[in-house]
């Protein structure tokens, strides 16, 4: 009996790092290569178990993105990023497409970076569609959501047309889709913005359907 029950625990035991990886979400980016990934990888190298998009030793001729293979409907999206350099713009795209026969990308994009001096971190952007901010945080209160930080941990969630997102803990945006020919289901997309000499790095890129 004593045997029994010792290998029920060990078994306990065994499974607790699979459900705390599978509540986590999985990785969608194993640091090791661009498996499962598509892009021009002229402008994305894989270093320090980061993406890192860009280059500091030429500027960005044209926006770039490095998207996931496969399409995501609902999802809990987490990772770290930061900004390196001169460029002050960047972004994950979500339930996002690629234009055909075009380097860019349509859809919901979290925005990383700055605007006039004014932290967008973490704002909803609708890239190449409506063209427009469609939900921001308070610029102070994201300010002290980043400050000191080499890397700024993100978090997005989608489910169903309702989109949260947030800035460490600090919820930035909870919006509503009224239009019902958004597409709500798509790629995440990895972008390095056009502008000067600049790297966006991104890290511990983890996904959880819902």
């Amino acid at each position: 009996m004593k045997t029994c029950l010792l290998f029920i625990a060990c078994l306990f035991t065994l499974s607790i790092p699979s459900l705390a990886s599978a509540e986590n979400g999985d990785l969608l980016f194993d640091g090791n290569s661009f498996a499962g990934w598509e892009g021009n990888l002229d402008w994305f190298r894989i270093e320090k178990d980061a993406v890192v998009a860009g280059r500091m030793d030429q500027e960005i001729p044209r926006n770039e993105f490095l998207c996931t293979e496969q399409e995501f409907a609902d999802f809990e999206l987490t990772l770290e990023a930061k900004l390196v350099g001169d460029g002050k713009n960047a972004g994950i795209q979500f339930r996002s497409k690629r234009i055909p026969d075009h380097h860019e990308v349509v859809g919901y994009q979290c925005d990383m970076g700055w605007a006039d001096d004014k932290p967008i971190w973490g704002s909803l952007y609708d890239e190449s569609r409506r063209r427009t901010f469609l939900a921001e945080g308070d610029a102070e209160k994201v300010k002290e959501a980043i400050k000191d930080k080499e890397f700024i941990p993100l978090k997005i969630r989608a489910q169903g047309k309702h989109i949260q997102i947030w800035v460490g803990d600090l919820k930035t945006v909870d919006y509503h889709e009224k239009n019902d020919n958004i597409p709500q289901s798509g790629i995440i997309g990895l972008q390095i913005h056009a502008g000067p000499k600049c790297e966006a790095w991104y890290r511990n890129v983890r996904l959880k359907k819902l």
